[in-house]
């Protein structure tokens, strides 16, 4: 099971600490979805997840504030009783934690924070966060770069070309993500966002020349941290026998942990400029995004001359 640890979470949402006695370096956090307790602090708490990040608002403390006071102390209390809390986060600069709050929290040991942001940007920002953090992942063999603001996994089997590829790429302009090891993550339904493991970021190996270091070589320019996963350039040897498509009217998929990436195969020969047809790939599936199919419309060029009887 992914997880990432509160002390991260408070640095990287910038979060003032309202319990400085409670330790809180060693919890962690190992759901990605967070939660409003809006229906606990008012008694319900059937399907109550208590391992969620703890979100109060406005309105949390609004219907708190409007209760009577030993009340909404039994209801903190009860609340504050499940000690697998990881953090509880309270939003917006107006509000001022309830002492009874702050005291029962340092009881149980769970530390709580506070932020100046209005909750729905808050609650926005650490969804986000923790979908990329603790997205499921996997780890291919590839290379990705980044062409025209397409990410473009390039695949093949080993010594077939695709670190020389990603090479001329990079010196046409474009950007390395990713060399040899690919770590994926599904940070949703539809998405796919690589990177590179952080000991080989920015390295690349060339066949005979070695370890070259891109950002070094390059610049800053010449690399990226992480890249959506749009196409994948599959790169195979030639093979005289068989039939490679050659208009492109239907497309190949690869599934990658349940997400279908469109995969166009290139055969490799003597004289074929790979990186070139990289480039025109990217290009092309950009215009289909967009809403143009050259293949499509050759067809249907080619079927209006025929239904004219002029082909």
């Amino acid at each position: 099971m992914y997880f990432v640890t509160v002390a991260q979470l408070r640095e990287q949402l910038k979060l003032e600490n309202l319990t400085p006695q409670v330790d809180y370096k060693e919890r962690r956090i190992t759901q990605c979805d967070v939660n409003r307790p809006a229906l606990q602090l008012a008694g319900f708490f059937d399907y109550f997840d208590s391992t969620r990040l703890q979100i109060i608002g406005k309105v949390e403390y609004t219907y708190l504030e409007k209760i009577e006071e030993e009340e909404r102390n039994k209801r903190i209390k009860r609340l504050l009783d499940y000690k697998d809390i990881p953090c509880i986060v309270i939003c917006r600069e107006e509000i001022e934690p309830f002492p009874y709050l702050l005291q029962c929290a340092e009881e149980n040991g769970i530390p709580i924070f506070k932020t100046d942001l209005p909750t729905t940007t808050f609650l926005a920002e650490a969804n986000r966060w923790l979908h990329v953090e603790l997205a499921p992942r996997l780890s291919m063999h590839g290379v990705l770069v980044d062409i025209y603001g397409e990410g473009v996994l390039i695949t093949g089997e080993s010594g077939i070309g695709k670190s020389e590829t990603a090479l001329e790429l990079i010196r046409r302009g474009h950007r390395l993500v990713a060399d040899d090891a690919v770590e994926i993550k599904k940070v949703s339904a539809n998405t796919l966002l690589g990177s590179a493991p952080e000991v080989i970021r920015h390295f690349i190996e060339v066949r005979g020349i070695g370890i070259v270091d891109i950002k070094q070589i390059f610049g800053v320019g010449s690399v990226k941290e992480m890249k959506n996963i749009d196409l994948i350039v599959r790169l195979e040897a030639w093979d005289q026998n068989k039939q490679y498509d050659r208009l492109g009217l239907t497309n190949e998929y690869t599934d990658i942990m349940g997400i279908k990436v469109v995969t166009n195969a290139i055969p490799i020969r003597p004289g074929r400029n790979v990186a070139i047809i990289c480039e025109t790939a990217a290009i092309n599936f950009r215009q289909k995004k967009m809403g143009y199919n050259a293949a499509e419309a050759l067809n249907d060029r080619v079927m209006n001359n025929l239904q004219k009887g002029q082909f």
